[in-house]
């Protein structure tokens, strides 16, 4: 016990005198700086240049994303119109299936044909695409896949048939193809 009571106060010691020595040589670098204002000015010239000069890039980036940002919602701002533009769209297109049982030659048929016309003329200026899936290869980022059935015709993985149109709004897609896919031939 003695022993580390000796040991102790010559390591306290030399802890003290370390810190000695470190105030002296701050000391000595604080009168050179302050001996010499220009060091110290050119230094403080250097950080607040630096600082300015990363504010700016900072505020240059700022102006960059917030034009891509607006951009990008002007370019989508009617995606929720259309959206649901389509659910009409799809219903229109079933009336129109039911009046070309009476023919294609009735009114109703010609008038809702019309009408067809321009609702997709509509949709198609403000950016809208329909995916045709018949006959493609499924694809996971275009198409839903509602059903499996064996094909002697189509490959597997191939789309037999489409039982609603899908949709593209310029690059995203507003709506997948909800397709039927071939499980290849029958076995």
């Amino acid at each position: 016990m003695s022993t580390t009571q000796q040991t102790e106060p010559a390591a306290d010691d030399a802890e003290e005198e370390i810190p000695v020595q470190n105030r002296t040589e701050a000391g000595m670098e604080h009168q050179e700086n302050a001996d010499d204002p220009t060091a110290t000015l050119q230094s403080d010239l250097d950080r607040f240049r630096d600082l300015a000069l990363r504010s700016q890039a900072d505020f240059d980036n700022y102006k960059k994303r917030s034009a891509r940002e607006k951009e990008e919602a002007i370019k989508f701002a009617n995606s929720s119109l259309l959206e649901r533009l389509i659910a009409i769209v799809d219903n229109f297109e079933l009336g129109l299936s039911a009046a070309r049982g009476e023919g294609e030659a009735s009114p109703i048929f010609s008038g809702m044909s019309m009408v067809l016309k321009q609702l997709t003329d509509f949709l198609a200026e403000n950016g809208l695409k329909p995916i045709d899936a018949a006959g493609q290869k499924f694809d996971p980022n275009l198409h839903e896949a509602i059903a499996h059935e064996p094909s002697p015709r189509a490959p597997e993985g191939v789309v037999i048939r489409q039982t609603r149109r899908g949709y593209r709004m310029k690059d995203r897609l507003l709506r997948p193809s909800s397709v039927v896919v071939s499980s290849g031939p029958a076995k």
